[in-house]
């Protein structure tokens, strides 16, 4: 399996299709919403093939709440498995949450309690997930607006247990640790030095909104400078890395998506890794 290059990408969404497929800029990779493109057939069909023909991708899913006390949808995994082959996608990443439970179903991504019990579920689950996908998968980090009283790990404690037990890799979404690092009042930088660094394959950088006192990971603005700032903080850390530019709502026009790409790039190329 081909791996990403070690540059920036953006977050490929409709309002910038045309551009891609008409101009066919320059660009080292794109990642694709999975679950924006599992219908068979017709102009999806036709406009996946023109992209993943061209660029390289890496796949993100929204939707496989692999934290969840409900089976796994196996139908739903048998058509996240046909796009990775039908995209050639370099990887596959989800979430360390869940989204419901039974029937029940939230609009949003809910963090797991950090406890032993709740580390061993999910990592079985994820174990299961790479055995029918047959490749390993990343794991994202995610914002979380409320912490379980149950919890007897920091968040990073967690993730760091999670993805060493399953053997799984992280993506590490830097948005997400500053966000909750504010709401919840921890140090980031301390989270980063835990983490297993050599099983970072890919970032994600995004904007985030101030409301009620609280962060928001919106999505729908320009990366932060404290975002930058420490985004920087883990390159010193994990060397180049394969980088994403998210932007999800509010959607800019495409010169301003590649402003914000463009920042990125420059930092991975002039940011000195760190030798511990």
């Amino acid at each position: 399996m081909m791996q990403l290059p070690k540059a920036a990408g953006v977050g490929l969404r409709t309002p910038h299709l045309d551009v891609v497929i008409s101009e066919r800029p320059v660009m080292p990779w794109f990642e694709l919403l999975a679950d924006n493109w599992l219908a068979s057939g017709g102009l999806d069909s036709y406009v996946l093939a023109q992209i993943s023909e061209r660029y390289p991708i890496a796949l993100h899913g929204v939707n496989l709440s692999l934290g969840s006390l409900d089976p796994l949808d196996f139908d739903y995994l048998g058509k996240i498995k046909a796009l990775i082959s039908k995209t050639g996608a370099c990887h596959y990443s989800e979430h360390c949450s869940f989204s419901g439970v039974a029937t029940l179903r939230t609009p949003d991504l809910l963090p797991m309690p950090y406890t032993q019990e709740a580390c061993e579920h999910l990592c079985n689950r994820i174990q299961v997930v790479e055995d029918f996908l047959e490749q390993t998968i990343l794991l994202e980090n995610v914002s979380g607006y409320i912490e379980c009283q149950q919890s007897t790990m920091t968040e990073g404690e967690f993730i760091c247990q999670v993805v060493q037990q399953a053997n799984c890799d992280l993506l590490l979404d830097v948005n997400n640790l500053y966000v909750n690092s504010v709401n919840h009042q921890f140090d980031p930088i301390s989270y980063l030095q835990q983490l297993p660094i050599n099983r970072i394959k890919e970032i994600h950088l995004a904007g985030f909104e101030r409301k009620d006192g609280f962060l928001l990971d919106g999505h729908s603005s320009p990366v932060s400078n404290e975002v930058w700032a420490l985004y920087k903080k883990a390159l010193a850390l994990t060397g180049p890395t394969p980088t994403l530019i998210e932007w999800d709502n509010n959607i800019p026009v495409w010169s301003v998506l590649m402003s914000e790409r463009n920042k990125a790039q420059l930092l991975l190329e002039t940011t000195p890794k760190v030798h511990a």
